[in-house]
């Protein structure tokens, strides 16, 4: 696939170039700032971007706001958000759009290159990644009235594995149970969190984003 890495270090940026080129992809540009991955996305349209959140100037979330940007106006490339840190606002907008094509997996957990290179393969498709840790920082109450105590350790544990991205076949494989038990979990969870039966909208997404810490 045609990539574009985005990383204010050198060191990984070249690294990882290296890694995926060996793997027969094609990295067509290799960039530090956000505005140089904004003009890079713009000239070559790839099929995925690869961002760092924290970028200069300010090294905050430069990153994720240009990821933003490719998403709304290259809906057709693929955003891998690979950091370091959580960064609740962003990754919550991120996912209040389209989930197709996005995935968010912390630096320090990609353990095995396999698993990171299938990532990159999943959001060509269209599918969606998210390291379980985003997914439970995401899902963090700090309130007695958090709204996700009314699951069941199974509906939670469903909700973890939705909001990873796997469907329900997949669910049903990891936690060893039949595809229609999934799926009564899943239809458990929005009616216990209350969510519109919207068409414009992920029912799924939303399982994560209506409770969200602001």
């Amino acid at each position: 696939m045609r990539l574009i890495l985005a990383d204010d270090s050198v060191l990984l940026r070249e690294g990882l170039s290296r890694l995926l080129e060996d793997a027969g992809h094609d990295v067509v540009a290799a960039v530090g700032d956000a505005a140089a991955l904004l003009d890079a996305v713009e000239r070559h349209e790839p099929d995925v971007a690869v961002v760092d959140v924290r970028m200069p100037p300010t090294h905050t979330d430069e990153g994720l706001r240009a990821a933003l940007e490719i998403r709304e106006r290259w809906p057709g490339v693929g955003v891998l958000v690979l950091s370091q840190y959580v960064e609740k606002t962003y990754a919550a907008t991120l996912l209040a759009g389209t989930t197709e094509g996005l995935g968010y997996l912390l630096k320090d957990r990609v353990s095995e290159v396999a698993d990171f290179l299938d990532s990159l393969e999943r959001v060509r498709g269209g599918g969606t990644v998210f390291d379980p840790e985003v997914v439970r920082q995401l899902l963090a109450r700090t309130t007695h009235a958090d709204p996700l105590s009314r699951l069941s350790p199974r509906e939670s544990e469903v909700l973890r594995h939705l909001a990873e991205g796997f469907v329900n076949a997949a669910i049903a494989e990891r936690l060893h149970v039949s595809l229609s038990t999934v799926e009564k979990h899943v239809n458990a969870i929005v009616d216990k969190l209350d969510l519109p039966r919207d068409p414009g909208y992920s029912r799924r997404v939303l399982a994560i984003l209506r409770y969200l810490d602001g």
